[in-house]
């Protein structure tokens, strides 16, 4: 131990561990409270993996089937649980199957740490076995990358890495370490970043944009509120909620966003988008005010931004000045964390209600109703639909379950009829919109809250992408419950080739396995349903099952979501069919 002195009081400082830059990894890793990584072992990154199987007690490791799957998993753990999710893999082709889920994990505001091995320092730029220059690729998909050339480094980066993914506006890093610098040794100290210079990840709200923001909302006769998913992640549910029924404002939800206020609350009114609710979309533009919460004016939100809310004075509340006036002008940006910024604006909101504005949106959501969600939910077809399938969940999950959906019809079925009374609930991937998302982000999703039940909602073509992240669950006895919404096409892509290609399916069509047979063969209780009486039994006893469990169910193979906002049209052009 050594003795310094700090302000005229003797501090003891402890003494430096010499270990391997191997070591360190891990130990950085357990300092940062990391109790669970996944990933894959490969040639560059053997020493860390070496130094893993010395710290099973206190670190576990998911041997995911793929890289791909690691991050997607580390996504799952990272939404549900709200901590820093973490991969792991080799160099070259290990380091370049990360890209996705970096991708997925940028455009989503997700934090992430992944760590890849790669050559030794003196083979850097030489082409040699496994090499790939992956700062460079992964530079646009990462809030922050570095390659570690000494062991030296690693304490100061890794704490710096972490700091970076989770703090402002999420996002994930990815470190690469030369194999010298895993097995040379250092002197280990480590201490936690508070801060890097030049970067300020949460801007300060001004109190002149606050009384300004407050004034517009007070006045307004027909104010809307839409929020997504930085209301999750700034933990301001709450301070959402008070707003909403302080100033009795309609609010909906984008497809991130979902979750952050209970969907049978009497002010929540819908999704947005492209397939969202009829009302909330047409309303759009008709609101006088249009508060923005955590939410990036995405194009599937907006359509086309020519008409999108031009009637409207623009509340936007935002964490990433970069947002601000991206999309969508502003005439107030309130910056800054959206639980601070709220809390600073309630107390400035007048009580107000809107009864005749609010009316508006039930009237559209009894045309929407008729035209659409009654034949979505209970359909007099023999053929079931995705929809009531969704309510059945819902009915036997009693809305407690965390949804975790892919990409495709699928996903906005599911995003349209989930229902849900705790936030973190609904898990997909937004922005990015990756197929084969879900599979290996249920198994996170899972880990994340070993308490509450995961249900996956696959398609048959994205399922097919991961397929092989059975063997994790398999393996790991994940009890998550996965369902495969199976119509035998791409159906996503069929929909817009019949509405806009004239029916023309080229590549649409789907020969697919026998996947209740695939599932046993690794040893996941299995079924299939292609009857309507069967379906409420088969999601009762999937739900109730204390392991992993697979359905499959046939529904019809040209069924179209609606409504639906052509692409670039504008809000106001929704179809409902």
């Amino acid at each position: 131990m050594e003795t310094i002195e700090k302000n005229k009081e003797k501090v003891t400082k402890p003494a430096a561990l010499r270990i391997s830059g191997a070591e360190a990894i891990i130990h950085c890793l357990l300092a940062e409270g990391v109790d669970l990584i996944y990933g894959y072992p490969g040639g560059a990154i053997m020493p860390v993996y070496d130094e893993l199987y010395k710290f099973q007690d206190k670190l576990t490791h998911i041997l995911t089937r793929h890289e791909q799957g690691a991050t997607h998993a580390a996504q799952g753990y990272a939404r549900v649980s709200g901590k820093v999710g973490v991969a792991m893999a080799t160099s070259g082709p290990g380091a370049t199957n990360l890209v996705t889920g970096l991708a997925d994990a940028q455009i989503d505001s997700t934090a992430m740490v992944c760590i890849t091995g790669q050559v030794p320092r003196h083979l850097l730029g030489s082409d040699a076995f496994q090499e790939t220059d992956i700062i460079g690729i992964s530079t646009p998909v990462t809030k922050w990358n570095y390659q570690i050339t000494k062991a030296s480094e690693i304490p100061s980066i890794m704490a710096k890495a972490f700091f970076i993914a989770k703090s402002g506006r999420p996002g994930p890093v990815l470190i690469d370490i030369t194999k010298n610098a895993q097995f040379d040794e250092l002197d280990f100290q480590y201490q936690h970043c508070t801060g890097v210079r030049s970067y300020q990840p949460v801007p300060k709200v001004k109190e002149e944009d606050l009384e300004a923001a407050a004034e517009l909302i007070n006045n307004a006769k027909t104010p809307f509120i839409v929020f997504g998913q930085g209301v999750i992640l700034g933990e301001a549910e709450e301070d959402l909620r008070q707003l909403v029924e302080k100033a009795g404002i309609p609010a909906a939800w984008t497809i991130l966003g979902l979750s952050a206020m209970n969907t049978d609350h009497p002010l929540n009114v819908g999704m947005v988008g492209m397939h969202g609710n009829y009302g909330p979309n047409i309303l759009t533009n008709e609101c006088d005010v249009l508060v923005a919460i955590g939410m990036r004016f995405d194009d599937r939100v907006t359509g086309s931004l020519d008409t999108y809310a031009k009637q409207a004075k623009v509340i936007h509340l935002e964490i990433d000045p970069a947002e601000i006036n991206k999309n969508v002008m502003a005439d107030v940006a309130l910056l800054g964390n959206a639980k601070e910024t709220l809390a600073k604006l309630l107390p400035k909101i007048q009580k107000n209600s809107h009864t005749a504005w609010l009316q508006k949106f039930k009237e559209k959501y009894e045309e929407e109703f008729k035209a659409v969600i009654e034949r979505d939910l209970h359909p007099t077809k023999a053929g079931l639909t995705m929809g009531e399938v969704i309510e059945e969940i819902n009915k036997a999950s009693q809305n407690k379950a965390v949804i975790v959906s892919d990409v495709g019809q699928h996903q906005m079925v599911a995003c349209r009829y989930a229902k849900f009374a705790q936030s973190k609930s609904n898990i997909t991937s937004g922005g990015l919109g990756t197929m084969g998302f879900a599979l290996p982000a249920a198994i996170g999703a899972k880990m994340g809250a070993m308490d509450r039940e995961v249900v996956a909602i696959i398609g048959d073509g994205g399922y097919q992408m991961t397929i092989q992240e059975l063997a994790t669950i398999f393996q790991n006895k994940t009890a998550v419950k996965i369902v495969v919404l199976n119509n035998e096409h791409l159906g996503m892509v069929r929909q817009w080739q019949e509405l806009f290609f004239e029916s023309r399916y080229a590549s649409t069509v789907m020969t697919n396995p026998d996947f209740v047979k695939i599932a046993e063969g690794y040893h996941i209780k299995a079924q299939r349903v292609s009857e309507r009486k069967n379906l409420k039994s088969a999601v009762q006893e999937m739900i109730a099952s204390k392991e992993p469990y697979f359905l499959e169910v046939k529904v019809e193979k040209e069924d179209n979501v609606f409504p639906m906002i052509p692409s670039g049209a504008s809000v106001s052009d929704i179809r409902l069919k």
